[in-house]
């Protein structure tokens, strides 16, 4: 397995992980709401469900831009290894490494710091379609393109 196809499983187990937790709380807030209709009346109980139901629209919407960066990451072949920069490249600019993906938390894999951005980012739309030797700078900061995994 490739360093890039191990960057590429550990997001998607990431992102998966974080499914499963939206999930599970969706149920568990549903369940709850069950519950709690079968023990309360009155007003309290009015607004205790009137904030249940917000709290899980709102994990809704969170588990619906989950699935969104899972359906990104779906689509991306981690054995791919393109001359120019695009969706599912590793890209090694001054030293950092980048995964153009979607927005996630920086990982670290064999010991080296990831950061994985969307191509819609400023950073991730000047690295697209670009090649290595390439320099664009960035709020005062100049970057180099060095590699493309």
């Amino acid at each position: 397995m490739t360093f890039k196809q191990k960057i590429y499983l550990h997001y998607q187990q990431l992102v998966q992980d974080r499914i499963d937790v939206f999930k599970d709380m969706i149920v568990a807030l549903t369940e709850d709401s069950k519950n709690d209709a079968k023990g309360s009346a009155g007003d309290k109980h009015e607004t205790a469900l009137s904030m249940m139901h917000i709290e899980q629209e709102k994990l809704n919407r969170k588990l619906r831009e989950v699935l969104e960066q899972k359906n990104v990451l779906d689509k991306i072949d981690s054995a791919t290894i393109a001359k120019t920069i695009i969706l599912g490249s590793l890209v090694k600019a001054n030293g950092i490494y980048l995964y153009l993906s979607v927005a996630l938390p920086k990982i670290n894999v064999e010991g080296i710091n990831i950061i994985a951005l969307s191509p819609q980012s400023p950073l991730g739309n000047k690295l697209m379609g670009n090649e290595v030797g390439f320099s664009f700078e960035i709020n005062t900061t100049s970057y180099t393109i060095e590699e493309i995994l």
